[in-house]
Order: C-alpha cells, then structure tokens, then sequence
C-alpha cells in the first residue's frame, strides 16, 4: 500500500515539474517593471548580475521551505515511530 502511495506521489512530482517547464517562461525579469529596467539595458554585465541578485532573493523563502518540510518529515517518523510502538503492545497485552 506504501509504495503505491509513493509511486503516486512520485508521479504526480513528475507531472507537476514537467508541467512548469512546459509552461515556463523565460526568467529573465519576471515583472514589468524588471523586463523594463532589462530591456533599457543594453549592458551584458548589468543583465547578468540583475539575473543573479533575483537568484540570491530565492535563497531564504527555499530554505524557509525546505526547513519546514523537514521539520515535519521528521516529525511524522517520530508519530508513526510511537504509533507502531503502541501497536505492538498492544498485540503483547492480548496474548
């Protein structure tokens, strides 16, 4: 039953980043006013270092992200953990 819920998960992981790169656009000035600012810029460097400052923005929301999800990833062994514990005690007592 776990690795059919797993294999779904999986595929539907798939999906969804085959999906973003399909209907992906470019990343270079997502907003208006960015595009603006690039497209008034015929200066290779400035494009370039613009492009990396919206990188190094991405850094703490992806890692705010991450940290969640991995607190609660362990959080969720730590509950199936006592879970099956009690489980088992519970076979022992009806013995």
């Amino acid at each position: 039953m776990r690795a059919c819920l797993k294999s779904k998960a999986l595929l539907v992981v798939i999906g969804a980043m085959v999906a973003v790169l399909v209907l992906g656009t470019s990343a270079f000035g997502q907003c208006s006013m960015c595009r603006a600012a690039l497209a008034g810029s015929n200066n290779a460097l400035f494009i370039r270092n613009f492009n990396i400052g919206v990188l190094v923005l991405l850094v703490p929301p992806v890692t705010i992200f991450c940290s969640i999800f991995v607190a609660l990833k362990r959080y969720k062994a730590t509950d199936d953990a006592q879970q099956s514990e009690k489980n088992l005690e519970q076979k022992a007592d009806k013995r």
